[in-house]
C-alpha cells in the first residue's frame, strides 16, 4: 500500500510518521489507526506513533511493533494514555538488558492486564513488579554484567492476565516474590513456577488468590446463622490449596463449622424450562427467588451465584443436619448403603429447609448438578454415583425430566414419607436401603467410575450421620490405649504441614515444614523411680511449696449488696448505724467463689544432638539432667492436679521434623509415661518454630483460663538445610507471636550459656537462662511454680 492509496487524507502522513517497512504492520495499520483516532487525543496519537516507531527500530522484528499497535489503543482506554512513558521506559530497560525477547510477550498481554487494573497507578505498580522481577532474575557470568535473560519473565507475561483475574496486585507481588526467592537460581524450576506448572506455584497462587474470602464475610455469615437459624457456632476455615488428590469437604465437629477459606462466584446455565435450577414455578430467562427471598441475578445466558450465597447454602445444609439428623450405627452397612443413606438424608434435610424458607429451593437447585440420564454406560462403567446424583436431583426438582422407573418409584415414596411430616433419619435410611436392594447392579463394582455431574459441593461430608460400635483410631487421641492385633506395628500419623516465616521477605512459605508425630518409644519405668528417689530431699522441699499452691475450696467475697448469704458482722453494724440515726451500709451480703487453678501446661523438650554433651561441672550429660528435671516437674504438676502434657522434638531438614508424644493430657504420671521418659534419646537438629506451632495445635484446643507452653532447650534454633543462622531464629520469633495471638503463654528455659545473644529476640522477656545446668532438676520445678502461682 502506498501513501496515495489511503482513503483517509491524513493516513499517509501517519504512515510516514510511523516510519516502518514491515509488511505485517502495513496490513493492519489503517484499522489500528482507526481505533487510535477514536480513543486518543492529538497528543496521545503523536505519542502512539512515535512509540511505535521506536519499537520498530529495536531490531526485534515485526512482532513487538504489531503487538504495540494493536494493544495500545485499548490499553490507553483502560488506564489513560498518560501511562505510555512508563511503558516505554520499561521497554527500553528490557532492550538494554538480555531480556529483549520478552518485549513481545509483555506487549501482547498489556491490554488485558490494563483492563483488569483499570488505572494508570495500578499499571505502574504492575510495571514496578515486572522491573524488579527482571532485575533480580537476570543472570551474569562474572557478577559484573548481566548476560543471561530471566528464564521466567516471558512465562510470567503469558500468565499475567490469568493471574490478575484471580489475584490483587498485592497477591501478585507476593506470588512473584515467592518464585524469585525460591527459584531465582534454578532456571528450569523458575520456568515451571512462573508458567504455573509446579505444584508450589499453584499452592502459592491459591493462598494469594482473590475471591470471596471467609474472613471477609464471616460477620455476615454469623448474623445469617443467628438471625435465620438461631445457631451461633464458630466458623473455622480450611484451605483448599494443598489437596491435589482429594479436595476437603465442609463438615462440623465440636470445634465448629468447617468451611473453605475462599469461594468463587459462579455463573451457571439458566434452566431451559420452569424446572431445573429455577425450581417449581420459575420461568426461563427471569431471575428466580434466591435464598430467603432475594433473586439470583442473571448473567448473560447464566444464573450468577455469589461466593457469599454458596457459603449460605452450605451453612443452611449443615444447620439442617444439626437440627434433624440422628446418627445411625453403620458397622454392618456397605459403602453403597451408606452412600445411599447420605443422599436420601441430604434431600430430606433440604426439603425441610425449603419448607421453612422456600427461596432456598432456587439456590440449592442452582448449585446441584443435573446429570444427563444417558451419560453413563452401565456395560463398561460403574454408574452408582451417577444414579445417586440423578435421584438426589429428582427428589428436590419435581420437573427433573428423568424416565427411569425405579427412580420415579422412589421419588414418589420419598415425597409420600415427607408429606406425613418431618420423618426421621431412621425412616429415610430404611427407604435408602430398600433402594439399594432393588437397584444394585454387577457393574457397580467396576473400577471405572462415572464422576461427571455427581458432586454436590455445597453439602458436608456427613460424618455426623454415623456412629460405630467398634472404636476407630482417632487422629489426635495419643493418650488412649489401643487394642492391636498380635504383630501389628503402631505407626506414626501422616505428616502435618506448617508454614515457615521468611524474615527477608516478611512472608510465610506455605506448607514448608513437614511434622511427623508418634508416641515416644518406651523404656524401663523403674529408671525414673530411681531418679525421683535420688532427689527425695528436693521433693520434700517442693511438697511444702506445692501445698501453698493447691487450690482452696472457697473464698468469701464480703461487702456485697447482693449475695448468696447474710454477712452477719456487717449486718449488725448496719443495724446499729440505722438505730443510731446514721446511714447504714447496704453491703450486708456476701458471696463465695472457688479459689481454683484453671491452667493447662505443655512441656516441649528439645531432643537435639547437643543434649548428648556433658554438662559443665557435672559428669552427667545434659540429656540425663533434663530427664531428672522433667521427672521432678511431672511429679510436681501431678501433685497439683493441673492437666499437662509432655512432648519432645528434633529435626533433620524441613522435610523431617519429628514430634514425639511422651505424656498426653488425659494420662496420669504413671508407669507408661515414666517408661517413655526413661527412653529419651537425643539426635539431629532444632527446628523450633515448627515444633511450637504443632504444640499450639494441641494446647490451643484445651479449655483453660491460662495456657502455658514451657520450652526446654540447650541451643539456638538451627537445622542442616538452613544456611542463614537468623532464618530459624526469626521463624521461632514469629511462632512466639502467633502463640500470643492464640492466648498461649510461651516461656523458654535455655541451658545455653550464650543464649543471651538470641533468646530475647525470640521470647522477649519470657525466658530464663540456667547457666549451671547441674541445678536444672532443682530450678525447673521452681520456675514452674513461680509462673503459675
Amino acid at each position: 500500500m502506498t501513501e496515495t492509496e489511503y482513503q483517509h487524507p491524513l493516513m499517509a502522513a501517519y504512515w510516514k510518521q510511523l516510519d516502518t517497512r514491515f509488511p505485517q504492520v502495513e496490513e493492519v495499520f489503517e484499522d489500528c489507526m482507526a481505533e487510535a483516532l477514536s480513543v486518543l487525543t492529538p497528543e496521545g496519537r503523536d505519542a502512539y506513533l512515535e512509540a511505535g516507531r521506536v519499537i520498530g527500530k529495536l531490531g526485534r522484528g515485526a512482532e513487538p511493533m504489531l503487538a504495540f499497535m494493536e494493544e495500545w489503543p485499548s490499553t490507553a482506554k483502560a488506564v489513560s494514555e498518560a501511562a505510555l512513558p512508563a511503558v516505554m521506559a520499561l521497554i527500553q530497560r528490557m532492550q538494554k538488558s538480555p531480556n529483549g525477547r520478552a518485549i513481545a510477550p509483555f506487549l501482547q498481554t498489556l491490554a488485558p492486564v490494563a483492563r483488569r487494573l483499570a488505572s494508570a497507578e495500578q499499571l505502574q505498580h504492575y510495571l514496578d513488579i515486572t522491573l524488579d522481577f527482571m532485575e533480580r532474575t537476570t543472570g551474569s557470568i562474572h557478577g559484573h554484567h548481566t548476560t543471561f535473560p530471566s528464564p521466567g519473565l516471558p512465562e510470567f507475561f503469558a500468565q499475567a492476565p490469568a493471574l490478575l483475574n484471580q489475584l490483587t496486585l498485592v497477591g501478585l507481588k507476593n506470588w512473584v516474590e515467592y518464585g524469585i526467592r525460591n527459584y531465582g537460581t534454578h532456571p528450569e524450576r523458575q520456568k515451571d513456577y512462573f508458567s504455573l506448572q509446579s505444584a508450589d506455584s499453584r499452592a502459592v497462587l491459591q493462598r494469594e488468590r482473590h475471591g470471596t474470602l471467609l474472613v471477609d464475610v464471616e460477620r455476615k455469615l454469623d448474623l445469617y446463622l443467628r438471625g435465620l437459624w438461631q445457631d451461633s457456632d464458630h466458623l473455622v476455615p480450611y484451605s483448599t490449596a494443598f489437596d491435589e488428590i482429594r479436595k476437603p469437604i465442609p463438615y462440623y465437629d465440636k470445634l465448629g463449622i468447617r468451611l473453605p477459606d475462599v469461594q468463587d462466584d459462579l455463573i451457571l446455565p439458566s434452566p431451559a424450562s420452569g424446572g431445573g435450577a429455577g425450581g417449581e414455578g420459575a420461568s426461563a430467562g427471569a431471575p428466580s427467588p434466591g435464598p430467603v427471598g432475594h433473586p439470583l441475578p442473571l448473567a448473560g445466558e447464566g444464573i450468577f451465584v455469589s461466593g457469599l450465597d454458596r457459603y449460605r447454602a452450605t451453612l443452611a445444609h449443615i444447620v439442617g443436619h444439626r437440627r434433624w439428623s440422628e446418627a445411625q450405627i453403620a458397622d454392618n452397612w456397605s459403602p453403597f448403603q451408606r452412600m445411599a443413606v447420605e443422599f436420601f438424608e441430604d434431600c430430606r434435610i433440604e426439603t425441610l429447609l425449603i419448607r421453612e424458607y422456600p427461596g432456598l429451593r432456587t439456590l440449592f437447585l442452582a448449585l446441584h448438578p443435573k446429570p444427563v440420564e444417558s451419560a453413563c454406560d452401565p456395560e463398561t462403567t460403574s454408574c452408582l454415583r451417577h444414579r445417586m446424583a440423578m435421584l438426589s436431583r429428582a427428589l428436590l426438582d419435581r420437573d427433573h425430566g428423568y424416565a427411569d422407573a425405579d427412580l420415579l418409584d422412589y421419588v414418589q415414596r420419598f415425597h409420600a414419607i415427607m408429606e406425613a411430616g418431618a420423618s426421621s433419619t431412621k425412616d429415610i435410611a430404611a427407604l435408602a436401603l430398600s433402594y439399594v436392594a432393588k437397584t444394585r447392579r454387577q457393574s457397580d463394582q467396576f473400577a471405572k467410575v462415572h464422576f461427571d455431574d455427581t458432586v454436590v459441593d455445597y453439602r458436608d461430608d456427613n460424618r455426623q450421620l454415623w456412629k460405630f460400635i467398634e472404636e476407630g483410631d482417632e487422629e489426635e487421641a495419643f493418650d488412649q490405649e489401643r487394642n492391636i492385633e498380635p504383630g501389628e506395628e503402631i505407626r506414626g500419623l501422616p505428616p502435618r504441614h506448617y508454614p515457615e516465616w521468611d524474615y527477608s521477605s516478611q512472608t510465610y512459605r506455605p506448607d514448608w515444614v513437614s511434622v511427623y508425630e508418634a508416641l515416644h518409644p518406651s523404656g524401663n519405668p523403674a529408671d525414673i523411680d530411681r531418679l525421683l528417689a535420688k532427689h527425695s530431699a528436693l521433693a520434700k522441699q517442693l511438697k511444702k511449696m506445692l501445698d501453698l499452691l493447691k487450690p482452696q475450696d472457697k473464698v468469701r467475697i464480703r461487702y456485697q449488696e447482693e449475695g448468696s448469704e447474710l454477712d452477719l458482722d456487717v449486718a449488725i453494724r448496719s443495724l446499729i448505724d440505722f438505730k443510731g440515726g446514721a446511714t447504714p451500709d447496704p453491703r450486708i451480703n456476701m458471696s463465695h467463689r472457688t479459689d481454683g487453678r484453671d491452667i493447662a501446661v505443655m512441656l516441649l523438650l528439645d531432643l537435639s544432638e547437643s543434649l548428648n554433651e556433658k554438662a559443665g561441672g557435672s559428669d552427667q550429660t545434659i540429656l540425663e539432667l533434663s530427664q531428672e528435671a522433667v521427672s521432678l516437674l511431672a511429679w510436681a504438676i501431678e501433685k497439683l492436679g493441673d492437666p499437662f502434657a509432655i512432648a519432645g522434638f528434633h529435626s533433620n531438614t524441613r522435610h523431617d521434623v519429628r514430634y514425639l508424644h511422651i505424656k498426653g493430657f488425659g494420662e496420669h504420671f504413671n508407669d507408661d509415661v515414666k517408661a517413655r521418659l526413661a527412653a529419651m534419646e537425643a539426635g539431629y537438629s532444632t527446628r523450633m518454630g515448627a515444633a511450637m506451632r504443632h504444640t499450639a495445635h494441641y494446647l490451643g484446643a484445651r479449655s483453660a483460663d491460662k495456657k502455658l507452653m514451657l520450652i526446654l532447650t540447650d541451643g539456638r534454633p538451627s537445622d542442616v538445610d538452613a544456611h542463614d543462622e537468623r532464618l530459624l531464629i526469626e521463624d521461632a520469633r514469629q511462632a512466639a507471636k502467633e502463640l500470643d495471638q492464640q492466648g498461649i503463654f510461651p516461656y523458654c528455659i535455655s541451658l545455653d550459656p550464650k543464649a543471651d545473644e538470641y533468646v530475647s529476640d525470640i521470647f522477649g522477656r519470657q525466658y530464663t537462662v540456667i547457666d549451671h545446668v547441674e541445678r536444672l532438676p532443682e530450678r525447673l520445678p521452681q520456675l514452674f511454680m513461680a509462673l503459675t502461682k
